[in-house]
């Protein structure tokens, strides 16, 4: 079972930045792959961007430029800055983790970008 804890959510204005983190209760390199979703209010839940087991990463084209993952094996943590915000990137952001059979979720952290 894999445990994932977020933090770093928050208000902030437009063009702001903010970093997220997610812990995991696992090494990262138990887990094939970890992302970061998120979910604004009406909307599905989508893909902002993902880190393989390899280091290999990808972004929704709406975050390119702007988002960035990273990860600090030592600290099994995974982490999203998220720069140049803007209005339309208010959501819950969830932490994910890909161990293969199984999906697990963090419990998400609010994300709030006033204009």
């Amino acid at each position: 079972q894999v445990q994932l804890v977020e933090s770093g959510g928050g208000l902030v204005q437009a063009g702001g930045s903010l970093r997220l983190s997610c812990t995991t209760s696992r090494s990262i390199f138990s887990i094939n792959a970890m992302g970061w979703y998120r979910q604004a209010p009406g909307k599905q839940r989508e893909l902002v961007a993902a880190i393989t087991r390899g280091g290999s990463t990808n972004y929704a084209d709406s975050v390119k430029g702007r988002f960035t993952i990273s990860r600090d094996i030592a600290k099994n943590t995974v982490y999203l800055h998220v720069n140049s915000l803007k209005p339309e990137d208010t959501a819950i952001y969830y932490c994910n983790a890909d161990a293969g059979a199984i999906v697990y979720w963090g419990q998400g952290t609010q994300v709030t970008v006033s204009s």
